[in-house]
């Protein structure tokens, strides 16, 4: 039996008549560009992240690019960054035209280690992006407090933690402001691209309303140079079907994780994920290691158990970033997050996997590791 890593047509099948309603609603408007879906699906993923405000974006990736032109962090100024991300955290801050500054990931969670982030603060250095990565968030208060003290502000990469809790609170209102993706992938996908900002800042909101929208609050009166960045109406009206199901889907990834941990936690050469006791991952990813990865991903592939590399070239080693190389870092700058790219497999861990499909992966893991197949 194949078993796919993630079927996205499940989520349509699912929620087929509420999201063919919401299609005819839009459809039937002639209303397609910042409308009712958008404003209503903002205010309600403001209440769902806890905060006072939120921006319906473009993508991900222009959440945060937004967001550092709303700052006014540009030419010259450093962004730390974790080195152990995708690569689209890196080029937001790129684009705005300051410099990322990676730090090492902590070896357990993978995420940024707060341990190292003051070392790479320097006078030029102007916010943090915390990536929430693979559904685990970073530990906020930790960097929020090293940021306190430097004056410097703290951004969320929520872009994989839709509906992750740090100490009890929500992902999106954890820093000065939030960029999520709505990626088809996601915890919570559109049918297409879509991002959007969350934060509890009046002036930072007004800021990027403004950026994403042309620079203009009235039509044909713009106001700054701004972007074409807004979410869809139609994929609005989509989410807003999709965020009702959030929390149940995050507890289906739950409950996957729970079984795999449990069935896999006696092989010592397969390091399964950490989960720190201060968050409450919503499992985007269920991300082992091995450092026979590579054999173990071929043989999965022969027996039809489809898995997926995230990521396979951490963004400093790039072709996007080869400039850099010999200049801010070397081949070898930051060996954890280069041993962690050279060891990790993400399971299939969708929401709409069945208990046979689950099994079936386990099974296979089980009978790799006690016969020794690779």
């Amino acid at each position: 039996m194949k078993v796919s890593f993630l079927d996205l047509k499940a989520p349509y099948l699912e929620l087929k008549e509420e999201l063919d309603a919401a299609y005819q609603r839009v459809m039937e408007s002639g209303w397609y560009i910042l409308g009712q879906e958008v404003e209503a699906f903002e205010q309600e993923f403001a209440v769902y992240c806890e905060t006072k405000y939120c921006i319906g974006v473009g993508n991900g990736l222009e959440s945060l690019h937004l967001i550092l032109r709303a700052m006014k962090i540009g030419a010259g100024d450093e962004v730390i960054v974790p080195a152990n991300t995708y690569i689209a955290t890196w080029l937001a801050v790129s684009y705005a035209g300051a410099i990322p500054v990676p730090v090492e990931p902590d070896r357990n969670t993978y995420n940024i280690d707060p341990n190292k982030i003051e070392a790479a603060i320097t006078s030029k250095t102007k916010a943090i992006i915390a990536v929430h990565l693979y559904g685990q968030p970073a530990d906020m208060d930790f960097i929020n407090e090293i940021a306190s003290r430097h004056n410097i502000k703290v951004i969320e990469d929520a872009a994989q933690a839709h509906g992750a809790l740090y100490k009890g609170r929500r992902v999106g209102g954890l820093a000065d402001v939030a960029g999520f993706s709505f990626y088809p992938g996601k915890n919570l996908g559109a049918f297409g691209d879509g991002g959007a900002v969350t934060t509890n800042n009046r002036q930072l909101a007004d800021k990027i309303r403004l950026l994403h929208n042309y620079g203009s609050r009235s039509k044909y009166y713009n106001e700054v140079k701004g972007f074409n960045s807004r979410l869809d109406e139609l994929q609005a009206a989509f989410l807003r079907v999709k965020l009702n199901k959030l929390d149940e889907w995050n507890e289906r990834r739950k409950q996957i994780a729970k079984y795999y941990l449990k069935e896999l936690q006696e092989y010592t050469d397969l390091k399964l994920p950490y989960v720190a006791e201060f968050s409450e991952s919503v499992w985007h990813l269920f991300v082992i290691s091995s450092p026979q990865r590579d054999k173990l991903k071929r043989y999965l592939d022969t027996v039809e158990v489809s898995t997926l590399i995230h990521y396979p070239i951490p963004p400093h080693l790039s072709d996007a970033y080869a400039e850099n190389l010999g200049t801010n870092w070397q081949i070898n700058s930051y060996p954890i997050t280069q041993m962690i790219s050279s060891q990790i497999l993400s399971l299939p861990i969708s929401p709409h996997l069945n208990k046979t499909e689950i099994q079936i992966v386990v099974e296979i893991l089980l009978e790799v590791f006690k016969h020794d197949i690779i």
